[in-house]
């Protein structure tokens, strides 16, 4: 799908960073917010930005601050290192 939109000049400068292409600039933000809601998945992400390795869509998410990590994540990690043998001494110094 091919989308033209018009934008004041007043407005522009303000939505695109001088320099950059604004038709990507508008991609990126708009694949962010569909990232942000759900509406995509991260292998969508890297077919619709054109990258070739998953570390560039971890990289695009990073950018736009958008971190998948939940709490479940953090308590699966947090049970991880007390597997470690050195886990429960580093973890009980906090």
């Amino acid at each position: 799908m091919q989308v033209t939109v018009d934008i004041p000049d007043q407005f522009a400068r303000d939505l695109v960073p001088e320099g950059c292409d604004p038709a990507r600039v508008l991609l990126e933000e708009a694949v962010a917010a569909a990232y942000r809601e759900g509406r995509l998945t991260t292998e969508q992400v890297r077919v619709l930005l054109g990258f070739g390795y998953f570390m560039q869509v971890d990289s695009f998410l990073a950018k736009h601050e958008i971190y998948d990590y939940s709490v479940e994540d953090f308590e699966k990690d947090i049970a991880t290192l007390e597997q470690l043998p050195s886990g429960r001494k580093a973890l009980s110094r906090t």
